[in-house]
């Protein structure tokens, strides 16, 4: 050892001595560290992330814990963390802010990795700090791209029932003197893709990319494959799924209707080297042939189809260096006008093996299998026979039919006369499978299949001690996450997999309570500013007077109007579908406490509500479009019957009052970001609007509006249309509505149902909500799970053909479990959840007794407990490090004296509650009532 590594040597080992003092001595330690809401993301293309992170106590009696100041370091090198950030120190900052810390340092390069790591001062001024994390950028600018696009020379042919080409493979053969240290595989694709670097496949992620716009995008996928490289011979091997590469709205002029791929590689020899020893890329010089797999269906509205794999046509050694590629073709180069982008969300992963529950035969020779639940994902069957036998798998959601939404697969057998079919580039979605052409009945060893879903992270958990409460929570997860494959969220898997926006008012705050959602949001908001200023493709998309006759997608018109959905195009809807650019950013930035969502999106905002006002007389929204581009609520009770899609003062109510909900949302967007001018502007506005509404439509007899619908209530009342004198009768007119019009049952769809309980949810009306999730008849949850649903249906109806099972329509309770009967509320003094709320629902001991409930929130983990005894509520919460809860007391409500402490501060009434700041740690608490609720 030199004298220079010696001296490092010895810097090391110092800190590392004091590294190990310092945490022995803080009790607070940092943790959950992320980069643009990952852990340690891969090929990411933002300059500037932002970092995060939450704390950790190790001492669990300890209260009042704080970070009171901070230091991020970045090194090139992991080595250096201990030394010096040669890239970034910050510095230590005076800060208790966790959340969203934007990097400050040397401009970030392409293809290079990024260590950091955390240190954090507690409010003794002990410091601790942090493991080590990293992040890898991904091709910055556009030069760094020196690839090109290829595919193959079979073309899609529309008109044909089933998919005529079958998924391609490409290889790549190239050399390399020694084993490299580093290589980055940077892969977009318009369809799915999976890599393969000598005979291995790299990543367990599937269906990869996410979904994206292909008219405008693609997104790259950063693949580390230096450990599967060796010196000498190596073969990267690329195969291509069909899927969304000939989804009519992406077909474009500059795009084949094939799946293209372009991939670079950029590979060291040494960390030390300054440019790589070589670079892989696809050109011409790949070779490609068919593989044995094959869409069946053609990507399209009830078409989604699934699989053929025929094992004549296999060749094991397709992606090794033994392949003889004599009779492979040379890849055709093509010019798509994309945008290349980072992949900056989870990747798709499978989740929850699930095995058959019954398998019988059927009179004709096939066998039905019920799974035992509803899902969407893969399935795999080992099947045997003869030589050429085709296999069938037909996939349902109900139990009297064979096929739903013809979703079917089918598997060609081989000489070898035994197989196995897996799903490779498209999924299932239904309850049963029928199999047919098998000569044997099949074991349920022979037959298992996976969920398939975005791989966020869970934030939540939910029990209490009403049975029916914990069937839905259990339901509304379950159902949400078969819905959120591809980093969006599709109304449905079967049919349509769309990505709507009125839909998203059912799902988003749900999702943002349950599950991290961060990066998944992130890019959908990404995904509608990419779709703004086309029309929707809605009816007969090959109609001239509404789409581009050459291509699916809808006209482009560039004056801030929105399609229904995104980044899909298509589908119906109406101004709470495209509104959702509004809403969404919004509940993001108060749960993440993210100011750049609203940032980015403040222009697709305006450009919203601006195309809004061209359509709008005597300061009320006009119907516009055609006639699938104008629904208010959608999927009430007996909806069908009555009529959805119409010009009643019903629909022209509830989207003009949206509209002003949109405003008013806005305008907090505004003046967050310092839009003051706007914000004034937009204030007049809706002003104007309310008024105009009220006037239009109030009905003064029974202070309702328009047909007293609980969705036209409850959109009104969220928009503040009543005058402030009316609006506590236009509450008691809601009210009667459920309990005493519907009998305590729900009586509103997607959109209108998704705004009710966003009301009832602020409004504190835990009674209410209680009440229409309690019922066991038709409508609602609880009429689901007494005809055997496992997942939430599309309609309150079962029966009613061509409709879903395994839908977004009702997930909207999934957040009033955390927010409402957990009491785990956002508060108004600040977002993220650094500061929080704690709440007892308003519901008594009849109809609840106990809850128990999670969340780990961006700022930390939050818990509760609670439980009736006799007049007393035991309370227990659990306050993050760094945080604080207000704990808001009703009127009646009162904090037993065994329970006060130095830890808890009574700073008044706030908001008409009774209000104590609790600072950080486990509180155990007796609330007293005056009277049984």
């Amino acid at each position: 050892m030199n004298k220079i590594q010696y001296f490092i040597f010895l810097i090391l080992l110092s800190a590392s001595a004091l590294a190990a003092r310092q945490n022995k001595r803080a009790a607070l330690v940092p943790e959950n560290l992320r980069c643009e809401y990952l852990i340690n993301p891969r090929g990411i293309d933002e300059r500037y992330p932002r970092l995060s992170w939450t704390l950790q106590s190790t001492d669990s009696t300890a209260f009042g814990q704080q970070q009171t100041a901070y230091r991020i370091v970045v090194a090139s090198r992991e080595q250096l963390l201990a030394v010096k950030g040669d890239i970034w120190d910050s510095g230590w900052v005076n800060s208790n802010a966790m959340q969203q810390i934007v990097y400050q340092g040397k401009p970030l390069r392409s293809d290079q990795t990024y260590y950091w790591k955390l240190l954090v001062k507690d409010e003794k001024g002990f410091i601790s700090k942090s493991k080590m994390a990293y992040w890898t950028t991904g091709l910055l600018d556009a030069k760094d791209w020196t690839a090109k696009w290829v595919g193959c020379q079979e073309l899609f042919d529309p008109a044909v029932k089933d998919c005529n080409i079958r998924d391609p493979w490409f290889r790549k053969k190239f050399q390399l003197k020694v084993k490299p240290a580093k290589a980055t595989l940077f892969v977009a694709s318009v369809g799915y893709h999976e890599v393969y670097v000598n005979g291995k496949k790299i990543s367990d992620d599937v269906l990869a990319p996410a979904v994206t716009d292909h008219t405008r995008r693609a997104r790259y996928v950063a693949y580390d494959i230096a450990p599967q490289l060796k010196s000498g011979n190596n073969v990267i091997g690329i195969w291509l799924g069909t899927s969304w590469s000939i989804f009519g709205p992406y077909v474009t002029d500059s795009r084949p209707k094939t799946p293209i791929v372009i991939a670079q590689a950029a590979i060291y020899n040494s960390l030390a080297q300054a440019k790589p020893g070589i670079i892989v890329k696809t050109d011409e010089s790949w070779k490609t042939h068919p593989s044995p797999n094959q869409l069946l269906g053609t990507w399209d509205f009830a078409k989604m189809g699934g699989e053929l794999w025929d094992a004549n046509k296999e060749m094991d050694n397709w992606n090794s260096l033994s392949c003889e590629e004599n009779k492979w073709a040379e890849a055709t180069v093509y010019h798509p006008k994309l945008q290349l982008s980072a992949q900056m969300v989870e990747p798709n992963r499978l989740f929850k093996t699930i095995r058959p529950k019954d398998i019988v035969a059927n009179p004709d020779g096939s066998y039905r299998v019920d799974m035992g639940l509803n899902f969407a994902g893969w399935t795999e069957l080992k099947v045997k026979g003869k030589q050429g036998d085709k296999i069938e798998f037909i996939f349902s959601e109900r139990a009297q039919n064979d096929m739903t939404f013809n979703m079917h697969s089918a598997y060609i057998i081989g000489k070898k006369g035994s197989g196995t079919f897996k799903n490779r580039f498209n999924y299932s979605s239904g309850r049963w499978i029928t199999i047919k052409g098998l000569k044997y009945k099949p074991q349920a060893d022979d037959i298992r299949g996976w969920m398939v879903r975005t791989n966020f992270s869970d934030a939540a958990s939910f029990q209490c001690s009403d049975t029916l409460q914990n069937w839905i929570y259990d339901r509304v997860g379950w159902t949400f996450e078969n819905l959120s494959l591809g980093g969006y969220v599709v109304d449905c898997p079967q049919r349509e997999r769309l990505g709507y926006g009125g839909d998203a008012h059912a799902t988003c705050e749900t999702a943002m309570f349950n599950y991290k959602m961060g990066a998944f949001y992130t890019k959908w908001m990404e995904d509608w500013r990419d779709v703004q200023g086309t029309e929707p493709i809605v009816g007969n998309m090959h109609d001239p007077k509404w789409a581009r006759k050459s291509s699916m997608s809808g006209r482009i018109f560039n004056n801030g109007i929105l399609p229904h959905t995104a980044p899909t195009y298509s589908g119906g809807g109406g101004p709470a579908w495209g509104g959702i650019v509004v809403s969404l950013p919004w509940y993001f930035y108060q749960h993440e406490g993210d100011k750049r969502m609203l940032e980015k999106n403040f222009q697709l905002i305006k450009n919203w509500l601006s195309f809004l006002d061209l359509h709008t007389k005597d300061n009320l929204l006009q119907r516009y479009g055609g006639s699938w581009d104008f629904l208010g609520d959608w999927l009430w009770p007996n909806a069908t019957a009555e009529g959805m899609n119409n010009d009643k003062p019903e629909t022209l109510c509830l989207n003009n009052s949206y509209r002003v909900y949109n405003l008013l949302t806005a305008i907090k967007i505004a003046k967050t970001i310092g839009q003051t001018a706007t914000a004034e502007n937009w204030g007049k506005q809706a002003e104007a609007y309310r008024k105009a509404i009220h006037a239009k439509f109030y009905n003064s007899t029974d202070h309702s509006y328009a047909d007293g619908s609980m969705a036209n209530l409850a959109a009104a009342l969220l928009a503040g249309i009543p005058p402030p004198e009316l609006r506590g009768q236009v509450m008691k007119r809601l009210e009667d509505e459920i309990l005493v019009v519907r009998k305590g049952h729900i009586h509103a769809g997607i959109t209108g149902g998704a705004l009710l309980f966003k009301l009832l949810r602020e409004e504190g009306r835990d009674d209410l909500l209680y009440s229409m999730t309690a019922q066991k008849d038709y409508p609602g949850w609880g009429y689901m799970k007494a005809n055997g649903a496992t997942t939430l249906w599309e309609m309150w109806e079962k029966d009613l053909p061509g409709h879903s099972l395994l839908h977004s329509s009702y997930l909207y309770p999934g957040a009033w479990y955390i927010e409402g009967i957990g009491g785990i509320r956002r508060s108004a003094d600040g977002p993220g959840f650094q500061k929080f709320v704690i709440r007892l629902p308003l519901l008594n001991a009849d109809q609840m007794n106990w809850a128990k409930v999670s969340f780990a929130s961006p700022a930390g983990f939050i818990s509760t407990s609670w439980k009736w005894e006799g007049k007393v509520v035991n309370l227990q919460i659990a306050v993050p490090p760094n945080c604080i809860a207000l704990l808001q007391l009703r009127k009646g409500e009162s904090m037993d004296q065994s329970s006060r402490s130095k830890h808890i501060k009574s700073v008044g009434v706030r908001d008409g509650f009774y209000t104590f700041e609790l600072k950080s740690g486990a509180h155990q608490l007796k609330i007293l009532h005056e009277q049984v609720l």
